[in-house]
């Protein structure tokens, strides 16, 4: 199995999932506000770098490892990391977190407070998975559903999903219609649920109460693989698709 596949509920039918997501800017052409995802650790998880439209001024969504490939990506794009933002506290989406706060002086905003058992266990999950060495923290701003926050002069919607961990988060830009859904949705797939406090109806919720209301047309970027839409999700995913959930018992 791909390392990838570990944050990821695997259909038997359509076997492992192996797709890379590409270095390299995503939603020029659509969005104003640039995205540069930057998949990053050997899991391969896609921390995103977002720079406002209208200034340098950015931040850095999950940054699990790989400091300097993050700091390279960003100084080649002009983009000034003001903040690192986090969906939830997984070794891969986190690990870099607090080194990489420490060198640039920047605050850590989210993710929600139920997942500070994971950040507390960041130096345990390092050993565990071969990790650099990982400090725990803790954030300057602890998010919960309906918070906002900057980046510059763009604004994300903050929604509290959990299920994979319990304090995770999404992170919306409403006029752009993108979301960045760390380890909740996959393309073709959802969330681990198998975790401490993981749980598997509680994440069926969050995705089809929290997520499906913003709209079909919604782009999102997951923590590992390619991006996809709501509304492809919607027509073809075996676990949260219209489909399997009609069929749910």
């Amino acid at each position: 199995m791909n390392r990838e596949d570990l944050d990821k509920q695997v259909p038997v039918a359509d076997g492992l999932y192996s797709s890379r997501l590409a270095d390299g800017r995503l939603y020029d052409t659509i969005a104003p506000m640039q995205v540069v995802v930057v998949p990053v650790t050997p899991f391969q998880q896609n921390c995103s770098l977002l720079r406002c439209d209208s200034s340098p001024a950015g931040a850095v969504i999950d940054p699990g490892g790989d400091i300097d490939q993050i700091l390279a990506t960003a100084a080649a794009e002009g983009i000034d990391i003001g903040k690192i933002l986090l969906t939830h506290a997984h070794i891969d989406h986190a690990g870099a977190t607090a080194e990489l706060a420490q060198r640039l002086g920047i605050p850590i905003e989210g993710p929600q407070r139920e997942d500070q058992f994971w950040i507390d266990k960041l130096p345990d999950q390092a050993r565990m998975f071969g990790f650099p060495p990982a400090a725990a923290f803790t954030p300057a701003r602890w998010l919960q559903q309906g918070d906002r926050v900057t980046v510059g002069d763009e604004e994300l919607e903050v929604l509290h999903t959990p299920g994979h961990t319990p304090g995770h988060v999404v992170y919306f830009h409403r006029r752009d219609r993108i979301a960045f859904v760390g380890d909740v949705l996959f393309a073709g797939s959802i969330g681990r649920t198998d975790f401490p406090r993981g749980d598997f109806p509680t994440l069926v919720a969050s995705i089809t109460e929290r997520l499906w209301p913003l709209g079909d047309d919604v782009s999102f970027v997951p923590g590992h693989g390619p991006t996809s839409t709501f509304g492809e999700e919607r027509r073809s995913n075996p676990f949260v698709g219209d489909a399997a959930l009609a069929r749910a018992p």
